[in-house]
């Protein structure tokens, strides 16, 4: 594991050097973590059905719920240590390290518990209906697991890029990515496990690369690395005191995820009454697309964080400017390109997901071009937000978040389609992801 330590320096190295070390193994990472949820969306589309798809996709706000709370403590431990190591404070940044796994695994295990307890009403609280529950059911108890995992995987990849292997935190990433695809393929086809088959290779894969982080902060990390808890009246206080300031920080990281899981959960309604259970896996397929995007725009935010953090510590603005700059132009130009793969190429990425010719599959292939024109607006919201952060400014990164994903969103949602039809469903995304971005170019401007 040792050869994929570098030596990093926040503080000196060139700025375009520096950022590409940190995104282009971070976006590696993120893009084969995306193929989690993708490999699950073409297998169980293509192999169980469009009811089955739509099952899956119901059942996935309460997973976005577990990333959201991972990039919860993920980006805020990642600010919060990056400011302790430019002091050269390293107990007190293990500390912190220690106590991000330790709280976001804890709440989980409870999530996971109360699911368990509560199947059949979490799927009903989520949109689900019909001839979809029994399938949602099956998928949701199979794939809990994932919830207690996923913290472990992607709090861990924020602590190894800042302990200086980023390389290594895309090997997890990108090993658990690979084994979820041969173990979907291997449960929903040869074995015909069906949607549950999927579940269990989520979980397996899941495991995998977690098991890889914590055996590189146990036995290979250079810096950061567990600290032995205290359970003192004091250490207590301490532990809740950091968790609140850790929370506060990376709250627009969660907001994001939830603002995902609101669409998920926010569209269902609506496309179930004007489109019933096709237009519900039709949209399913822009709910797997969405993460994909997510994670180009989380790639530049996270590459950016560490360099913009340190230096913020350190008081250097003209380093921070330059990294600000250079993740936001990234930002544009990835955004539009995902942008024009949406509007020229609708049919196949839809194929990949359904059966061409099937009622789901001609509902998406016509609103997919609607719903790809937020993919940029997007990627520029992900990456201004992550720069707020990275400066402390939670309460502005929190407000622009919540403007996104619940101010703007569900208005757009419950106003377009009776204003101009079932095109309003593919069209609510886009609205409130331009208006958001907006909003943030005018503020920014405006405090220069």
């Amino acid at each position: 594991m040792r050869q994929h330590r570098d030596s990093i320096d926040f503080a000196k190295e060139n700025i375009p050097r520096l950022f590409l070390r940190l995104f282009v193994p971070t976006l590696l990472g993120l893009l084969f973590g995306a193929m989690l949820n993708i490999a699950d969306g073409i297998f169980v589309g293509r192999g169980v059905g469009s009811d089955a798809l739509a099952a899956v996709n119901v059942a996935a706000p309460i997973f976005l719920f577990a990333t959201g709370t991972a990039l919860l403590f993920g980006s805020g431990v990642s600010v919060v240590v990056a400011i302790h190591m430019s002091h050269g404070n390293f107990k007190a940044a293990n500390i912190n390290v220690t106590q991000a796994f330790t709280i976001s695994t804890t709440l989980m295990l409870l999530v996971a518990l109360l699911i368990v307890c509560f199947p059949i009403p979490t799927i009903h609280i989520f949109g689900g209906e019909g001839r979809i529950v029994p399938l949602a059911r099956d998928y949701l108890l199979a794939v809990t697991p994932v919830l207690v995992l996923t913290q472990v995987l992607l709090i861990g990849m924020f602590v190894i890029r800042l302990d200086g292997a980023p390389k290594f935190a895309m090997a997890a990433n990108i090993t658990a990515s690979l084994l979820n695809i041969i173990l979907d393929w291997l449960f929903v086809f040869p074995f015909h496990w069906g949607i549950r088959g999927a579940a269990v290779a989520s979980s397996m894969a899941q495991a995998v690369g977690a098991l890889m982080i914590v055996v590189y902060l146990c036995a290979f990390s250079k810096r950061l690395h567990f600290y032995r808890p205290k359970f003192s009246r004091k250490s207590l206080l301490l532990t809740a005191r950091n968790a609140v300031y850790m929370m506060r920080v990376g709250l627009p990281s969660f907001i994001g995820e939830i603002a995902m899981s609101v669409m998920i959960i926010t569209g269902n309604y609506t496309f179930m009454p004007r489109l019933h259970e096709d237009g519900v896996a039709a949209y399913s397929v822009c709910c797997y697309l969405f993460p994909l995007v997510f994670m180009f725009g989380n790639a530049i935010a996270q590459s950016s964080l560490p360099i913009i953090s340190y230096n913020y510590g350190s008081g250097d603005t003209v380093r921070i400017r330059k990294t600000f700059r250079l993740s936001l132009s990234l930002a544009f130009g990835l955004g539009l390109l995902m942008t024009l793969g949406g509007l020229f190429f609708a049919g196949p990425l839809v194929s990949l997901f359904l059966q061409p010719g099937t009622a789901a599959w001609a509902i998406c292939e016509e609103g997919l071009p609607l719903f790809s024109l937020s993919y940029v607006f997007f990627t520029m919201n992900v990456v201004l937000v992550g720069y707020l952060q990275s400066l402390e400014r939670s309460r502005a990164a929190t407000f622009f978040m919540l403007l996104r994903s619940c101010i703007l969103l569900i208005p757009s949602f419950l106003l377009l389609p009776p204003l101009v039809g079932n095109d309003g469903l593919w069209l609510a995304v886009p609205l409130s992801e331009m208006l958001t971005a907006g909003c943030i170019g005018v503020v920014l401007v405006w405090r220069r």
